[in-house]
C-alpha cells in the first residue's frame, strides 16, 4: 500500500481519494471577522448589542468591513434562518439565536447565523444541515504531522484547519432528511458485491474514519477485497464516530472508567496565565488550577501536527481587539465542563489508535481497490453532476431586501 500511496493520487495504481468516493464537497466557511464566533453564546449577544447600538463610523469600525461585507451591504437569509436581509446599518433586525458549530477539529463553539456578517457562509451546507446529516471534515495536510485524516460531526463545521491548507467539508447526504447519499454512483453496489453485505452511507463513513490516510491531495481511502477486514474497520469506525458525536443523535456522552475520569483538583483561576502538562502527576496545570488524571495520550493528541488541548486553550485566552474582546470576565463553569469532556474524548480516541494501526497493517497486501479498478468497474470518473449541490426546492428562502431567493 505504501508504494501505491507514494505513486501519487493521480496514478491509476494509486488508492482512491475521498474526493473520488464522496464527490460533493464544500470549501470551509470564511467568516471575515472573528467576533461572529465565540466559545460561549452570551458573548455573542453582548457583541451584537454593542454593534446595534453604535452608529456611523463607530459601527463600521466595530463591524470590521471587508470587500464582501460592510454594514451597508444587504444579504439573503441563510437557509432555515429568519434574519434581517436589509443593510445592517439601516435595519439590523432581531437578534438571531446563535447556532452551535464545530470550529476546526474537536472545538465546539457558537456562531451568529446572520448572512450579512459572514463573508462566505456556504449556504449549500446550511441547506442540507438537519438532524439526519453528518459532515466529514478533512484535516489540513502537514508532512509528518501525524494524526487522523478527517473527523465527523453533526454540527455545522466551519472547516477551519489548525495548520496547513484547510481541507474540504463533505456532507454525507446531498439532500435534507438523509436522502441521496453523497457517494460515487455505483460505489455502494460495487462494495456490497465485494463484501457480501449492504454498504450504506454511514458504514462507508465509519470505514473512512478508521482507515483513511492523509496525503497532500486529500485523504486516501483503501478499499480492501476482504469482507472480514471491511467489517472490522466499520466496527472500529462506528466507535470513532460515536466518540466524535459526543452523545448527538441519541447516543451516550463519552465517559472514561470511574478511576480515570478527569476532575478539577485545584480551582481554575479567572484568567489562567498558561497551560502546561505535569507528566509525573498526569495533570493539566492552568495557572494555579489543576485537572487530573489526564492521560499523556490525551495531552499529546494532535491534528495536523497541532496539539488539540493547547489550541483549545489558546483560543480562549488569546488577547483580542474590538468586538472579539467582549467575553466573560472570568473562567465560566461551562468552560471547565467542556475541557473535561474534551480530555475524555481525546483520551478515548487515543486509546483506539492501536486498533487503527492494526487495521492499516492488515490492509498491506490486502488487494485494495485502485483508481484503475474503480474505472474498470464504471465507478470512476464520477459524473460532473455528482460534484455539484443537489437541487433543494421544497422550501423558500428570503433573498436580500426581503425578496425571495431563486434556487
Amino acid at each position: 500500500m505504501a508504494a501505491r500511496v507514494a505513486a501519487g493520487a493521480g496514478g491509476g495504481d494509486a488508492l482512491p481519494l475521498l474526493d473520488d468516493l464522496m464527490p460533493w464537497s464544500v470549501r470551509p466557511l470564511r467568516t471575515g471577522r472573528s467576533w461572529v464566533t465565540a466559545p460561549d453564546a452570551a458573548s455573542l449577544r453582548a457583541r451584537w448589542d454593542l454593534l446595534v447600538g453604535a452608529e456611523g463610523a463607530e459601527q463600521e469600525r466595530l463591524f470590521r468591513p471587508s470587500r464582501s461585507r460592510t454594514p451597508l451591504i444587504p444579504a439573503a437569509a441563510l437557509p432555515g434562518r429568519s434574519t434581517g436581509t436589509s443593510a445592517f446599518a439601516r435595519d439590523p433586525g432581531p437578534y438571531p439565536e446563535p447556532v452551535r458549530i464545530l470550529h476546526g477539529p474537536f472545538d465546539e463553539q457558537w456562531l451568529i447565523p446572520d448572512h450579512r456578517l459572514l463573508d462566505a457562509a456556504r449556504p449549500e451546507l446550511w441547506r442540507v444541515a438537519d438532524e439526519h446529516q453528518l459532515f466529514a471534515v478533512e484535516h489540513g495536510y502537514v508532512p509528518q504531522g501525524g494524526g487522523s485524516a478527517l473527523s465527523a460531526t453533526t454540527l455545522l463545521p466551519d472547516g477551519h484547519s489548525p495548520a496547513g491548507r484547510p481541507g474540504r467539508i463533505r456532507p454525507l447526504y446531498r439532500r435534507p432528511g438523509g436522502r441521496e447519499p453523497n457517494l460515487a454512483p455505483g460505489l455502494s453496489a460495487l462494495l456490497a458485491g465485494r463484501y457480501g453485505a449492504p454498504v450504506t452511507a454511514e458504514s462507508f463513513l465509519a470505514w473512512t474514519l478508521a482507515a483513511a490516510l492523509p496525503s497532500p491531495a486529500g485523504p486516501l481511502v483503501p478499499l480492501p477485497a476482504d469482507g472480514a477486514l471491511w467489517a472490522q474497520g466499520v466496527e472500529l469506525g462506528q466507535e470513532l464516530l460515536r466518540l466524535q458525536l459526543r452523545g448527538a443523535r441519541g447516543g451516550e456522552r463519552p465517559r472514561l472508567p470511574g478511576g480515570r475520569r478527569p476532575y478539577v483538583r485545584a480551582p481554575i483561576p479567572p484568567r489562567p496565565d498558561g497551560l502546561r502538562y505535569d507528566a509525573d502527576e498526569e495533570a493539566i496545570v492552568l495557572g494555579e488550577g489543576r485537572v487530573s488524571p489526564v492521560p499523556a495520550a490525551a495531552w499529546e493528541f494532535r491534528v495536523s501536527g497541532v496539539r488539540v488541548l493547547e489550541l483549545w486553550f489558546e483560543r480562549r485566552s488569546a488577547t483580542a481587539e474590538g468586538l472579539a474582546a467582549v467575553g466573560p470576565r472570568g473562567w465560566p463553569q461551562e468552560r471547565t465542563s467542556e475541557l473535561l469532556e474534551l480530555i475524555t474524548v481525546l483520551a478515548l480516541l487515543a486509546g483506539l489508535r492501536p486498533r487503527q494501526q492494526t487495521l492499516r497493517d492488515g490492509l498491506e497486501g490486502a488487494g485494495a481497490l485502485t483508481r484503475d479498478g474503480l474505472r474498470s468497474a464504471g465507478v470512476l470518473p464520477v459524473p460532473a453532476s455528482a460534484r455539484r449541490p443537489a437541487s433543494v426546492l421544497d422550501h423558500q428562502e428570503e433573498g436580500p431586501e426581503g425578496q425571495f431567493a431563486l434556487l
